[in-house]
């Protein structure tokens, strides 16, 4: 019996730099299962584009001309809520990320992110999932001022965990990402990815930054 053929995810970058959305074209090109249906040069577009299109995931940079990214990510999230955001950033710009986040993007990444790590991330979001790149979690914890309080339920999250979640939640709001926490414990990257998904479960974060924060809440930090 033939197995039924699975649909690419469809796919809708917007960034008015043209040798961005070539080099994430080209990365995303030889993906087989993400298909970059359209491309948008301004935040106006990619509105209406989403709308007409209505995509599975939309890649979205943070500074476009006619409409910024957080007000066309406004838009998308009230005329295609079913629509999942990942905002495209680059260093410098984390003061946009607990904004987004809270206006319902679906995570970040650096427009310099691999194409592993590109294509994980489209997939985590399509599938409904938070997803921010380490390297922008380890800016937003450069932010933050020093955590000076416990709170219980923070610390009853953290006691939950195993001795190797909690060695794994401490990388992670270190701002490790998955590979490198894996060499860090000697421990394979899927075992890692196992390990952060379940530490994701007990302690009812949905990204990095949540979970780091309440890292430092905590005081495990």
């Amino acid at each position: 019996m033939d197995e039924p053929m699975i649909e690419p995810l469809r796919v809708l970058l917007a960034d008015d730099d043209s040798l961005i959305r070539t080099a994430i074209d080209a990365i995303l090109r030889p993906v087989t299962d993400i298909d970059l249906i359209a491309q948008a040069t301004d935040g106006r577009a990619a509105v209406n584009l989403t709308v007409r299109h209505q995509p599975d995931v939309v890649l979205l940079d943070i500074q476009m001309p006619a409409l910024d990214g957080l007000a066309a990510l406004r838009e998308i999230r009230h005329l295609a809520p079913a629509v999942h955001v990942l905002m495209l950033t680059t260093f410098g710009q984390d003061e946009y990320v607990t904004r987004a986040l809270a206006t319902g993007a679906a995570g970040f990444l650096l427009k310099e992110s691999a194409v592993d790590e590109l294509a994980y991330a489209i997939r985590a979001a399509a599938a409904g999932n938070a997803y921010l790149s380490p390297k922008v979690t380890r800016q937003v914890l450069n932010r933050l001022p020093a955590a000076t309080a416990r709170p219980e339920q923070d610390v009853a999250k953290v006691d939950t965990l195993s001795s190797r979640e909690r060695e794994v939640l401490v990388l992670l709001a270190q701002g490790l990402s998955n590979a490198e926490i894996s060499q860090q414990l000697f421990i394979s990257e899927g075992t890692v990815k196992t390990h952060v998904y379940r530490v994701f479960a007990k302690i009812g974060c949905e990204n990095r930054v949540q979970a780091a924060m309440l890292a430092q809440r905590s005081g495990l930090l």
